[in-house]
């Protein structure tokens, strides 16, 4: 099996990454934007696991870099994790945040399935990342919400369309995920004290991620076409 996740040095992308590498994977490859010390950790990690790790380096909506990805031949699993944004209130922002957050979580995923759908063989899956704010207005998060929204939007657009090649697009949102980029939120306490409230009683896991994310790429998911798997223990049913 030949990988590939966005954003998967770290937290929610590093427990993608390591779930399909001890499930046989053959080549997990991981695209991150700077941090050479978590890529190079996570990629000794594969390598124990089994798997032949390759780092792709830069942003993943520049050209160089799928280019990268397009020379990684027929993909397997293709995971759009890798997020940014600016979090701050709708009135406080400028368009430039807008591109930069919208590029970077939505219109990725059309670059990358670009790149990548043509070399992918029936049986192979996209899956992308997306989170509760697409469909609930969380404090700050309008920017994010908003393109976590366009890419819910976008995975049942590319369900359809890549369907007859046999090529299956779902996405997994999850709820408040225990990771480091929980610090970027200047109401972190305040989250994570909602994110325990659900009815399991404790943080999403970013193993609980990857558990739903390799769900969907098996073969068990093959009617599964277009549906965002919200992961959340409950969180987004109460009222």
């Amino acid at each position: 099996m030949n990988v590939f996740v966005t954003g998967g040095s770290r937290g929610i992308g590093r427990a993608i990454a390591l779930r399909f590498a001890r499930g046989g994977a053959r080549r997990v490859a991981i695209g991150y934007l700077r941090n050479d010390k978590a890529a190079e950790s996570t990629a000794d990690e594969l390598r124990s696991a089994g798997a032949e790790p390759v780092l792709v380096r830069g942003n993943i909506t520049s050209e160089r870099v799928l280019g990268e990805v397009g020379e990684l031949g027929s993909l397997d699993v293709l995971v759009h994790n890798a997020a940014t944004g600016v979090i701050r209130p709708a009135l406080e922002t400028e368009d430039k945040h807008w591109d930069w957050t919208l590029n970077a979580n939505a219109r990725a995923l059309l670059s990358l399935a670009r790149v990548a759908a043509p070399a992918m063989t029936a049986g192979s899956s996209i899956v992308a990342i997306s989170s509760l704010g697409a469909q609930r207005v969380l404090e700050n998060y309008v920017l994010v919400g908003t393109s976590k929204a366009a890419l819910e939007s976008l995975v049942r657009y590319l369900a359809v369309e890549l369907a007859p090649r046999g090529i299956r697009v779902n996405a997994v949102s999850g709820g408040v995920v225990e990771t480091g980029a929980l610090e970027h939120f200047p109401n972190r306490d305040e989250m994570v004290r909602a994110g325990r409230a659900n009815p399991v009683g404790r943080l999403v896991t970013p193993e609980d991620i990857a558990g739903a994310v390799a769900f969907l790429c098996s073969p068990d998911a093959d009617m599964v076409r277009g549906q965002t798997l919200i992961v959340d223990g409950g969180f987004s049913l109460l009222a």
